[in-house]
């Protein structure tokens, strides 16, 4: 069937090869480039739609089951790379230059880890090789630069000659803009509407952003001005919604779901933070402190993803507190494996909203 060992049979060969989550041929997709033959050698580039592809391992093995079909091939070899794609745009909203997909968390009400997760989720993705930018949009109760590790750095505001611009603050591979940078310690934001409105926009449009492959904005709790600010100003790839397993969480938790859809903001899926805790001094109990059940019940009534159920550990509350996210301090504590697994779901959801 394959006399002749050339790009051509390569391809052919390859053809069949599917990307999982976008189910296209990796040929037809332009995920196979620069095919080279030497002797019995193929090499070629197999350029994923995001780093954190979560079935990268198993797609390289496919492609080479697959080459090493044809006769004379005695090694194959896959340089693996990545381009993640733009997301799509409205014609009434303005993108941001640079930033190639914008994800909101956020959540019904407050005290969910909302915030935890919006962190961890960052860094997480900032650690397979992502260009990772934080948005701490909770201008009332700005947490991030603490949860970070950027209690005491400072954003630098440039004058220049279409306005100030800020410089994010950058730890752990993400870069954060943040209300904390701008006020003290204990100063209260006082702001009605207008004025969060407009920090917000400026958040989004005067920062130097530069080449961003997901920004991840932490609304804060609620369906207020903040959010709608995001929602009516910028295209979104999707929202991420964060709960507990508790009715009362998981109540809020459907309004603010409720209120992105009505804005036309996909949703992503749901995140069940604080699933079940696991005692530090007996790792192999769980104990369901607010319920049990609740975010997957609640995602398969709304008709939409459970992203995935991170468990409530002592190691989560420390890493926030001292500035080191679990995915960081505790990477294989099985709150930050949780944490990387739904990053890795998050970014596999945006590479399909965008091509499909």
């Amino acid at each position: 069937m394959y006399d002749v060992l050339d790009t051509r049979s390569v391809l052919k060969v390859l053809q069949p090869v599917q990307d999982p989550e976008l189910r296209k041929s990796l040929v037809d997709l332009n995920m196979i480039r620069n095919v080279k033959i030497e002797g019995g050698k193929v090499s070629f580039t197999l350029v994923l739609t995001t780093p954190a592809c979560p079935l990268r391992e198993f797609i390289v093995e496919d492609c080479q089951k697959a080459v090493k079909q044809l006769p004379g091939v005695k090694e194959v070899s896959v340089e693996v790379t990545a381009e993640t794609p733009q997301q799509k745009t409205l014609s009434d909203r303005t993108g941001i230059a640079g930033v190639k997909n914008i994800i909101a968390v956020s959540s019904g009400k407050g005290g969910v880890g909302k915030s935890t997760v919006a962190v961890n989720v960052a860094v997480a993705l900032a650690q397979t090789g992502a260009k990772v930018g934080l948005l701490d949009a909770d201008i009332y109760g700005p947490n991030d630069p603490t949860m970070l590790g950027l209690g005491e750095a400072e954003m630098v505001v440039r004058s220049t000659d279409k306005g100030e611009i800020l410089e994010p603050a950058f730890n752990y591979g993400v870069k954060l803009v943040s209300m904390g940078f701008l006020i003290d310690r204990d100063q209260p934001v006082i702001w009605r509407g207008p004025m969060l409105n407009g920090v917000i926009r400026q958040f989004l449009y005067q920062v130097e952003w530069g080449e961003i492959d997901y920004l991840i904005v932490d609304m804060p709790p609620g369906t207020g001005d903040a959010q709608l600010t995001l929602a009516q100003a910028v295209p979104m790839v999707g929202a991420v919604i964060v709960t507990t397993p508790q009715n009362v969480a998981l109540l809020d938790s459907r309004k603010g779901l409720r209120m992105f859809q009505q804005m036309n903001v996909p949703i992503i899926g749901i995140v069940e933070n604080m699933s079940y805790f696991i005692p530090p001094d007996m790792p192999d109990k769980q104990y369901d402190i607010f319920g049990s059940g609740g975010g997957s019940k609640t995602a398969a009534e709304l008709g939409v993803p459970l992203l995935g159920c991170v468990p409530l550990e002592i190691s989560t509350r420390i890493g926030g507190d001292k500035g080191v996210p679990v995915v960081v301090a505790e990477p294989e504590s099985p709150s930050a494996q949780a944490l990387k697994a739904i990053a890795l779901t998050i970014a596999g959801k945006v590479s399909v909203a965008a091509l499909t």
